[in-house]
């Protein structure tokens, strides 16, 4: 599915997980006089330790740029709960829309190891930027 290397705008290693980011501003689908702005976020989990992990739920918090947030919790990642080997890599697209032309993504995926330990790994925050903001803050 995805055959070119992701270059990674945000990243960050938690315990071993790199979790690499890369948004990108969906015009054609965007209507600004509507205040409808949508994003895609390509990410990119890599297990770079020597235990197997699942990731089993994630945690976002989504800013726009008027300051207002939105929590978002939920089971796995786009209906799948990937398992990592180590040295393997899940990548997966998503999207979010906002009612403004900027805004700002962080979150958390909350993994388990073979031993049955439970852990949270940072998703790096990430701005959603497009070129109808005047004035970028992110």
């Amino acid at each position: 599915m995805f055959d070119e290397p992701l270059i990674p705008v945000s990243e960050v290693t938690t315990r071993a997980i790199r979790v690499q980011v890369r948004p990108v501003f969906l015009d054609g689908q965007s209507n600004p006089l509507e205040a409808r702005f949508l994003w895609a976020y390509d990410i990119q989990i890599e297990n770079q330790g020597p235990e197997t992990v699942q990731l089993l739920n994630r945690k976002w918090e989504v800013i726009n740029a008027k300051g207002q947030v939105q929590h978002i919790e939920g089971v796995g990642v786009i209906g799948e709960q990937p398992v990592l080997s180590p040295g393997t890599r899940f990548r997966y697209q998503s999207g979010v829309p906002l009612a403004t032309p900027s805004g700002l993504m962080q979150g958390d995926y909350e993994m388990e190891n073979e031993r049955g330990e439970r852990f949270w790994v940072k998703v790096p925050p990430f701005s959603l930027d497009s070129p109808y903001e005047t004035q970028r803050s992110h």
